[in-house]
Parts: structure tokens; C-alpha cells; sequence
């Protein structure tokens, strides 16, 4: 049975966004696209528990293929790797995070509602979202030794800061002056690609640095905790712009 997916973040391997949090404007997906994500995000469930109990050199595609319940060629109708299967469970972390900033109010200074937003998507309302980070603590830490797994992890996020821009830029708003030439629009343009950079490295940077300790998947050092710490240090001045 496919199982819903929770990650920290956004991979080379298109997945829908997850159900509580869908981008407003985006088309509801059809049936075999739901099928298809279900089955990607099914298989990347079952390499991650693998990568973690295992490690990645100790795991084949095969053994995932078997774990997930599809035939081998399935596995590859969808990845290109082993590693590349744990994509969509990176993805969904961003995926959410996006879709909680695209709902935020209109007006919302752009820093809290960065921040708000890292809180909420690292949340770990349940048992099961506190497994999810568990189990993404296990990727990170295999990536430390793994250079394709690794690939992955930092595709996700290279993927994930190109996603924000869209969101960031809808979020400010014109910057004043754009209607007066392009030297203007494409100053507010680097702005926002500044933003949407630096605010998916401090996600990024915050949840390698908690897979890197024994801290909890909630209170003090969890990723919600260390996401906020470091949108609060890098994006402080924007409460005041």
C-alpha cells in the first residue's frame, strides 16, 4: 500500500506537492499522476529505510524494488539509480513549505513568514512526521559517505530554491520603481533570488546540522527549532525593510 510522504525536502524526480498544502493556482493532478506519485513516493520509503538500516553501498535496487513490492524494471521506469529513489521523500519537505508560503496573508513581512512557514513544515504533529525526520536524519548522515546520495540531496535543494523564487517574488510584490525601466525590475529580480537562496541554505544547513547530533525531532535543536534559528540570524533585517 503506497504510504503518504514526509520529508525535510524538496529531487531530479517530479512528484505532486503534498495534499495538505497544494500550490493554489496549480491544476489538480489526474488520477495517473496521483498513481505515479503514490508508487515514487512508495519506493522512496522503501530505499530510505534501507539506506538507513543498511547504507547505501549495502543496498541494491533490486532489494528496494522487493521492499516497495514492483518489479525491478519498474524501479527503473521511474529512476535512473538507487540513490535517485529518494527523491521524492526530499521533495515533499519543500514542496510544503512552498505550498504554507504561497497561503501566507497578504502584507506578512517576508521574514516571519519564512519563518512560520520552516516551523510549520518541520512541525511533527504525529508519530509518523516524527518518523519522517527520523528516517531523513538516516539519509543525511548516509550522504556523509555516499557522493551520489549526496548529488541527490543537494539537487533537491538546488531544485527547491529555484521553485521559491516564484513564491518569494509573489511575496514582495513590485518593488517600487519596476515601471521605470529594467535596470530597476532587475534589481528587485536579484533580490529575490538572493532571498530564495539564502533562505533554502539556512533550511538546509539546519537540517544537516541536526543530523548531525541525537537532538529530538521536536523542542530544542530539532529542525523546526534549528530552521528558525537560522532564518532568524540570516533574514533578521528583513522585518524591518
Amino acid at each position: 500500500m503506497p504510504r503518504e510522504g514526509s520529508g525535510p525536502y524538496s529531487s531530479g524526480v517530479s512528484t505532486e506537492p503534498s495534499p495538505s498544502s497544494p500550490p493554489p493556482s496549480s491544476p489538480s493532478p489526474s488520477l495517473t499522476e496521483r498513481r505515479k506519485a503514490a508508487t515514487q513516493l512508495d519506493i522512496a520509503h522503501a530505499a530510505a529505510e534501507l539506506f538507513a538500516t543498511r547504507g547505501p553501498d549495502a543496498t541494491t535496487a533490486e532489494e528496494i524494488a522487493q521492499r516497495a513490492g514492483i518489479a525491478l524494471r519498474t524501479f527503473y521506469r521511474y529512476f535512473r539509480s538507487k540513490q535517485d529513489a529518494v527523491g521524492p521523500l526530499l521533495t515533499d519537505g519543500a514542496d510544503r513549505w512552498r505550498g504554507l508560503l504561497e497561503s501566507t496573508a497578504p502584507g506578512t513581512p517576508l521574514g516571519p513568514a519564512l519563518r512560520a512557514a520552516a516551523e510549520q513544515a518541520l512541525a511533527v504533529p504525529d508519530a509518523q512526521a516524527a518518523e519522517a525526520l527520523l528516517r531523513t536524519r538516516g539519509l543525511l548522515r548516509a550522504a556523509g559517505n555516499d557522493p551520489a546520495l549526496r548529488a541527490v540531496w543537494y539537487r533537491v535543494n538546488q531544485e527547491s530554491e529555484e521553485r521559491l523564487v516564484p513564491v518569494i517574488a509573489s511575496l514582495v510584490g513590485p518593488a517600487e520603481g519596476d515601471a521605470d525601466g529594467p535596470a530597476d525590475e532587475g534589481a528587485g529580480r536579484l533580490e529575490v533570488r538572493l532571498v530564495a537562496a539564502a533562505a533554502t541554505d539556512a533550511v538546509r544547513i539546519a537540517m544537516e546540522t541536526w543530523a548531525g547530533t541525537e537532538a529530538g525531532a521536536e523542542g530544542p535543536g530539532s529542525p523546526a527549532d534549528l530552521a528558525a534559528r537560522c532564518l532568524e540570524r540570516l533574514l533578521g533585517g528583513l522585518d524591518r525593510a
